[in-house]
């Protein structure tokens, strides 16, 4: 720790011998909040000086779970802001983290937010009585305030990622997999690419439902491979391109997507709605064998028991930036993790492939369910990680997620869900069931890190810890299937 002050210190120090540059600046501001947080050793000031060490900009430590069954990522992220003009802002972010089991990920993340000057666009109080602009004044009348809106930015993103995971599980394909069957494999997938949120603006008479409309372009270059330190059998001993599609070969792939989203907030913001739906085309120009086509609808509703609060990652931030706003030097205080929170929540969850002629789907481009996910989205957390694959998947989540005390958290899930190797065999027969409760650890009102007990499967209970792979606030990394 005294390391990391000493550094940050001399480059603050050394950015003030010129005229300072923007990114110098942000180097002695980091410098200025590290010695004060972390200037003086006592019990009070270490959770302070942690927040800073692992959140603060230009440069602070990363962690976070890289994959399941591929451990907890150490390393470090340097993350900066820059404003060329009025009508754009620029962050971008590099980082690398490694496991112990040999995993690592890599990446350098871009973005472009669209920053014109717009109108506040100020919303009068309803009249009470006909004729009336607005309520009387009268010391027994409520008078609303007016509700003051800017419209959403347009973001752009381009990024280039890789990750090297040792270790994932192979069970076979389809809701009737065995678990005996399992077998291990290493994989490693680089995504070059781009994408895009444009809020529509343009429509006031569904301006409620904060549409947007999305968009990506990505190139996928995947290598699979053996893995032979594990006690099940390495994937190739078991399985062939016949029972895993792309086992054999691994060409290259240029995928395409297009989706719109929705985000309204309803009965005084204590009901957000996040509906997305999104079509994606993958493509192999070597072989177009494993070329095939995705559609996605995600419906997630979140009943706020005590009113919204802005939490959980902002389109505007990268992978390893914590800002409540364009605008803001630091992360939120940590006070504002111990808000009291809690919600409800609903999700609805359906993906189906197409193929056409003798194409296949490649197996680990193939959504799993069984504790975590690739991308470390949990779903039937009682099940093996990645225990259920198919290329059509079907998921029903009830939640319930509650603060308890300053930043610890408690939480309960119920999870229904299957796969299917054909699209016609996805429906509410023969799902899967699971149940999971457990802590988490919050940060700016959102569960960062959990500690999950999960049972109600056919196949025992498992537990489950993981760690948000961006900091708190910060948008998502580019999928991995």
């Amino acid at each position: 720790m005294r390391w990391v002050v000493l550094i940050l210190m001399w480059v603050a120090a050394a950015s003030a011998v010129a005229q300072e540059t923007w990114l110098q600046s942000e180097f002695r501001r980091e410098g200025e909040h590290v010695k004060g947080a972390c200037g003086t050793f006592s019990i009070k000031t270490v959770g302070g000086c942690a927040i800073e060490l692992f959140t603060d900009h230009p440069l602070h430590i990363a962690a976070g779970s890289i994959a399941p069954q591929n451990g907890f990522g150490l390393g470090g992220a340097f993350v900066a802001h820059h404003t060329p003009n009025e009508s754009w802002r620029i962050s971008w972010s590099m980082d690398a983290v490694g496991s112990t089991n040999g995993s690592w990920r890599a990446g350098g993340y871009v973005k472009f937010i669209h920053t014109p000057v717009k109108n506040i666009v100020v919303i009068k109080p309803k009249a009470t009585k006909p004729g009336e602009t607005s309520a009387p004044a009268s010391p027994a009348i409520s008078v609303p305030r007016p509700n003051l809106a800017i419209e959403p930015s347009a973001v752009f993103n381009l990024y280039a990622q890789t990750i090297s995971l040792n270790k994932l599980n192979f069970f076979g394909l389809g809701n009737d997999s065995v678990a005996g069957d399992q077998s291990v494999f290493g994989m490693r997938e680089t995504i070059l690419g781009a994408s895009a949120i444009k809020p529509v603006t343009e429509w006031p008479a569904i301006s409620g439902l904060h549409l947007s409309l999305v968009g990506e372009i990505n190139g996928r270059f995947v290598d699979v491979r053996g893995n032979h330190s594990e006690s099940s059998p390495s994937i190739e001993q078991i399985y062939d391109e016949a029972t895993a599609p792309g086992l054999a070969t691994q060409p290259a792939f240029m995928q395409l997507g297009e989706g719109v989203r929705i985000k309204p907030s309803l009965f005084d913001n204590h009901l957000q709605l996040n509906y997305q739906a999104n079509f994606q085309q993958y493509f192999a120009p070597s072989n177009s064998h494993y070329s095939f086509l995705r559609w996605t609808v995600d419906l997630g509703n979140t009943f706020n028991l005590y009113g919204h609060t802005e939490s959980g990652p902002r389109d505007a931030n990268g992978p390893n930036d914590c800002r409540l706003s364009l605008n803001d030097d630091k992360c939120p205080d940590v006070n504002y993790s111990r808000n009291l929170n809690g919600s409800i929540g609903v999700r609805f969850l359906l993906s189906e492939s197409m193929t056409s002629g003798s194409s296949v789907v490649p197996f680990y481009f193939q959504p799993t369910l069984g504790g975590s996910d690739i991308n470390g989205a949990s779903a039937l957390g009682s099940y093996q990680d990645y225990r259920f694959r198919g290329p059509n998947v079907f998921l029903l989540r009830e939640s319930f997620e509650h603060s308890i005390w300053g930043p610890f958290g408690f939480t309960f899930m119920a999870d229904q869900g299957k796969v299917a190797l054909a699209r016609g065999d996805i429906g509410f027969d023969h799902l899967k069931h699971s149940f999971a409760t457990g802590f988490t650890i919050r940060a700016g009102g959102f569960p960062m890190i959990s500690f999950m007990y999960a049972w109600g499967g056919n196949e025992g209970d498992h537990k489950i810890f993981n760690m948000n792979t961006s900091l708190l606030g910060g948008s998502a990394r580019p999928r991995l299937d």
